[in-house]
């Protein structure tokens, strides 16, 4: 299948995509859209990049104004017809600035209700009728509890990075959203990985979806050249700086594990005159924001954070990410990963190594002896490896599950 126009989507979607310039579907795109058409429940396993929001979208505004050319507008006041979960409000904007590039020549509207934005901006947003509501979680279930939103008309319900989500702890709220809608609506998860909240979440309300599991899913892209490089005697930063020097196209993203590491080193590069921002749990939503939002357009190069940057956030610009410290779990390597080398363009990681990371690196390279051999090398900085020449000996395993009912 080569273009949109033969998964059978309206007219108007297809010119829309036309004008910008979105010609091919993606793996995702071609399996999950003709199911999701359908009316059918699904799941979506796809690395990052993949196209996973474009595979929901086109199908749900598909649905949502054939509804409507059908005589079947909405008529009701804060009576949504879909609901788009996600789990923070810089994902919902992302998702939002999708949704609005595909909507001029289709006209349906899109109401956000974000946490970080006021409960009244919220109130407001929602007041009127509109077909998609984009909410986080926590957010729409204070409007259900202050009985200023009505589900009963919802058809469909996506969770997008599900994973995120479910592991922060939404897992109750999502539950209560589901079930106080009351026509069995369409359900829809799309993810990068399977986490164990997820997967009970799938195993308690997804028994009727079709399960598609892409090629790439947890693997690296094949766009996207990895480097590890021997840290000497816990000597990071000297290795880090000479990193840096190296010039590079787009912004550079750090990754630490915690919140203190992250501070640190925030702190130990602004001592040294780097400009850069922070981007971490626990702290002010306005600043993190502001920090994104200039790192987004430009007006940084670089941005030192923890995990929570790892997932959902489409910086198209980012050319280069470095894990200062790498993480224990392979989840979260393919996450922060993931933000580079996205929708078919090139990206290169940095692992700075020690001994500890044996055990991710041997799963990265297939090859436990890696670790130990640059542990040998002289501080050179050299390349230990990269994608062109490991890819084949990845030991990260996937399964393709198209049409497979679970």
């Amino acid at each position: 299948m080569n273009s949109f126009t033969e998964l059978g989507l309206i007219p108007s979607l297809t010119q829309t995509l036309k004008k910008n310039r979105i010609t091919k579907p993606t793996e995702i795109q071609i399996n999950t859209i003709p199911m999701l058409l359908s009316g059918q429940s699904v799941v979506g396993v796809s690395e990052t990049g993949s196209g996973k929001t474009l595979a929901y979208a086109l199908p749900l505004l598909h649905q949502l104004k054939s509804l409507e050319n059908d005589g079947q507008p909405v008529t009701e006041n804060s009576s949504p017809r879909a609901i788009i979960m996600v789990p923070t409000r810089e994902l919902g904007e992302q998702v939002s600035k999708v949704f609005k590039s595909l909507t001029h020549d289709t006209r349906l509207r899109i109401r956000p209700a974000l946490g970080g934005m006021t409960f009244e901006q919220s109130r407001r947003n929602i007041e009127n009728t509109f077909e998609v509501l984009l909410a986080t979680p926590g957010r729409l279930v204070q409007l259900l509890e202050k009985n200023l939103i009505n589900l009963s008309d919802v058809r469909t319900i996506v969770f997008d990075e599900a994973d995120q989500m479910l592991d922060q702890g939404f897992l109750s709220d999502s539950n209560l959203i589901i079930h106080s809608c009351k026509n069995n609506p369409q359900l829809v998860l799309f993810s990068a990985t399977i986490s164990p909240s997820v997967q009970k979440l799938i195993n308690e309300l997804f028994t009727q979806a079709e399960i598609f599991r892409s090629q790439g899913s947890g693997k690296t892209v094949s766009s996207l050249i990895t480097k590890n490089m021997t840290v000497i005697d816990g000597k990071r930063m000297p290795l880090f700086e000479h990193i840096l020097a190296q010039k590079t196209k787009g912004g550079t993203l750090v990754f630490t594990n915690t919140r203190e590491q992250c501070d640190k080193l925030f702190n130990e590069l602004k001592d040294k005159g780097y400009a850069c921002g922070i981007y971490r749990g626990d702290m002010d939503k306005n600043e993190r924001r502001s920090n994104y939002k200039k790192f987004r357009d430009g007006d940084i190069d670089l941005l030192i954070a923890t995990d929570i940057a790892g997932r959902g956030l489409d910086l198209d610009h980012v050319g280069r990410v470095i894990n200062y410290h790498l993480p224990k779990q392979m989840e979260n390597y393919l996450h922060r990963v993931g933000r580079t080398a996205r929708a078919g363009r090139p990206g290169l990681v940095i692992n700075l190594v020690t001994e500890r990371d044996e055990r991710l690196i041997t799963a990265l390279t297939g090859n436990k002896a890696a670790i130990k051999a640059t542990a040998r090398q002289p501080h050179k900085n050299k390349t230990v490896t990269d994608n062109k020449t490991t890819q084949k000996k990845k030991t990260l395993k996937t399964k393709s599950f198209p049409k497979n009912k679970r």
